[in-house]
């Protein structure tokens, strides 16, 4: 093997390099959007509070005055309800200006409204998968029903929440004009799938009799633990060649955040949705029950575009592309993203794709 060609003088040139940009980046990182006074903000997009039930929020997102495009009159007339996960915040879809899922979506026309899940705590530990979906979900559906006055809405689910989402639609068809699911997984066992591989083996009862709720934490360094050199060191390494710039500093501590703001899981729902879905894979096989109600994917009739990540570590795409075949409805659609889990909600090439096709889909709906 050739010797390495790393003349000393070279190798200190770099070391001093390496201590400038540390020594130059300490005061910006701690400075950067305010995040000494604790400033770093979790979403941009103005919004108001339309309904709240317990941890939960209802909001509606408010339309760009400044915008020029004119709002569809038909999408004006349907709102669109985001449900997102509930092992996340959801301002991972609002998370700056030129990185919003929900201003693209803004922008297109659509009327948007989101879940917010809250941070549950000891109260909630009894909470079940029943009560997300056919309860909050289905009197969030009510609440934008009356105040537009339509009989159906769009329903968009994102991750775990587009999971949550066909469960919904499945047992309401009547009340989902259109369904949007995003990096849903959808057969939880494919072979590609790390994180089902581990889950199928964990003591879900043991784990939740022990500690009621499940800890944020938890579950954060378990999707760390996936990729554990990219996600939970090489990124540490690499932000020491952007410390001298502002703008992708304030970029980089917003999503970690993000990752680090991890709500507690309702520990009845998290056993429920471990037992039924990973390791039963009831979703897929037509056996997920709620309350007393069978979750038959086939009742699913109305319009359905399904989106997934061509790289996504966290869903794999056959987890996701699993849905095809398995509803009632004629009108199904699929669209491909050449990116992660993440990267589908704060990529440019993200934003320049996802939200205008979703807007253009529902239009023509």
């Amino acid at each position: 093997m050739a010797p390495i060609d790393l003349p000393p003088e070279k190798l200190i040139a770099e070391v001093v390099e390496y201590s400038r940009k540390l020594q130059a980046g300490a005061e910006r990182l701690c400075t950067a959007g305010g995040l000494a006074s604790g400033g770093l903000s979790s979403g941009v997009s103005p919004r108001e509070v339309i309904y709240r039930e317990d941890k939960l929020t209802l909001y509606r997102y408010l339309p760009d005055a400044s915008a020029s495009a004119a709002p569809n009159p038909v999408s004006e007339k349907v709102p669109l309800l985001i449900v997102y996960a509930l092992v996340n915040r959801p301002y991972m879809a609002d998370l700056q200006e030129d990185r919003s899922t929900i201003k693209g979506l803004l922008a297109s026309g659509q009327p948007v409204y989101l879940i917010d899940w809250g941070y549950p705590d000891s109260a909630d530990r009894f909470l079940t998968l029943d009560d997300y979906i056919n309860g909050y979900i289905d009197r969030c559906v009510d609440r934008l029903l009356e105040r537009h006055q339509v009989e159906r809405i769009n329903l968009l689910g994102i991750c775990q929440g587009g999971t949550m989402s066909l469960c919904y639609t499945a047992l309401h068809q009547p009340k989902v004009r259109n369904l949007v699911t995003m990096v849903t997984p959808v057969d939880f066992q494919t072979p590609d799938n790390m994180l089902s591989a581990w889950v199928r083996h964990l003591d879900v009862d043991l784990l939740v009799d022990v500690q009621g709720n499940i800890p944020g934490d938890f579950l954060n360094w378990t999707f760390l633990a996936l990729k554990p050199f990219t996600l939970a060191g090489q990124k540490y390494v690499q932000l020491v060649d952007i410390l001298e710039d502002q703008a992708q500093v304030e970029n980089f501590l917003r999503m970690e955040k993000w990752i680090f703001d991890s709500p507690a899981q309702a520990g009845e729902a998290f056993r429920q949705f471990i037992k039924q879905f990973y390791q039963q894979n009831g979703l897929i096989r037509g056996e997920v029950i709620l309350g007393e109600q069978p979750v038959k994917l086939n009742k699913i009739t109305c319009p359905l575009l399904n989106i997934y990540g061509e790289q996504d570590h966290l869903v794999p795409p056959d987890a996701s592309r699993a849905l095809k075949g398995q509803t009632g409805s004629t009108d199904y659609s699929e669209l491909a993203f050449p990116g992660g889990h993440i990267g589908i909600y704060v990529s440019g090439k993200a934003q320049a794709l996802i939200p205008p096709s979703i807007g253009r889909w529902l239009d023509e709906r």
